[in-house]
């Protein structure tokens, strides 16, 4: 469920970065939110020139902004760690500096969002949600645990 979608000019993150990015969003909500791994979708969107603008000013190239769709009922205090835990890592990888790196989390409660033809438990329900799946998905998501 949780789906970081990652917007930056086209051409700042290298295809490398991405996949680092990818990977260390996925690790980061894993460890702070408590979720399997293979709820975590990264998706990476290019702006063309003259799109993004901040105050009626064109935005910096360095600017990237993440918006995380998450399972509604984590702590204000794992959100925080989220929040920034995400920035971090994505201005160290992508080079851009902290206050360039923008992060928005939006809840959004399990029983509002099917994947992979199942509504979504709530928080802390992944196992009996998991054992209630197909044996076919349940071993294409074991093998992206």
């Amino acid at each position: 469920m949780p789906t970081y979608v990652c917007t930056s000019h086209s051409g700042v993150l290298s295809p490398e970065q991405r996949a680092r990015i990818s990977r260390r969003l996925t690790e980061i909500h894993h460890e702070v939110a408590v979720a399997p791994r293979y709820f975590v979708q990264v998706i990476f969107n290019d702006l063309s020139p003259h799109s993004h603008y901040i105050g009626g000013d064109e935005a910096g190239p360095g600017q990237i902004w993440i918006r995380a769709d998450i399972r509604s009922g984590r702590t204000q205090e794992q959100k925080a760690k989220l929040l920034t835990r995400i920035i971090d890592a994505v201005s160290e990888i992508s080079g851009s500096s902290r206050e360039d790196v923008w992060v928005y989390i939006s809840d959004i409660p399990g029983q509002s969002v099917a994947e992979f033809g199942h509504i979504l438990p709530s928080p802390g329900e992944e196992e009996v949600w998991f054992a209630g799946l197909p044996s076919a998905i349940q071993d294409k998501l074991r093998s992206r645990a």
